[in-house]
This record gives structure tokens, sequence and C-alpha cells, in this order.
């Protein structure tokens, strides 16, 4: 079976006829890390790929920054009075 990889870009051939989650193990992958696709569709961890199968590897991302023009969350500060 071929997986490809994202960051850094790459691909290699493991065996299929197991679990998904059996794959990303030989592969030292963290399951929540990733999402994993076979053509079109999403494929969980508990899922069957053969050996006639490509599937992709793509990181999960999250975060990001607050803008500084966004409202602010949680109580207001309190501010000194000014003599």
């Amino acid at each position: 079976m071929k997986v490809i990889l994202r960051n850094p870009k790459r691909e290699v051939q493991v065996a299929g006829g197991r679990r998904v989650k059996d794959v990303l193990r030989e592969l030292e992958i963290i399951p929540e890390t990733v999402l994993v696709i076979r053509g079109d569709t999403l494929v969980t961890a508990d899922q069957m790929v053969t050996d006639d199968d490509t599937i992709e590897l793509r990181p999960v991302m999250s975060g990001g920054s607050a803008s500084r023009d966004a409202p602010r969350r949680g109580p207001p500060r309190a501010r000194r009075a000014v003599k």
C-alpha cells in the first residue's frame, strides 16, 4: 500500500490488509495528529486498508492568534484611577 505523508512530503510503502491504526503505529504516528484520506473519503483508525490502497496522511492543524481588533474575552481589567 502507498502512504503519502505531508510535512515533509514523502511516500512510503507498507503492507495492507490491516486497520489504519496499525499502519499508523508502524509509522510511529499518533492517530489524533493526522487525517487519513483514501481518495476523497476520510478513513477512521478502525477501518481496514488493503495492499491496493493509497492513503494520504495530512497533519491536523489548529490554533492561531486573536486579532488585536477582536473583542476581548473574559471580564474587563480594572483600571487605576489617574490623579
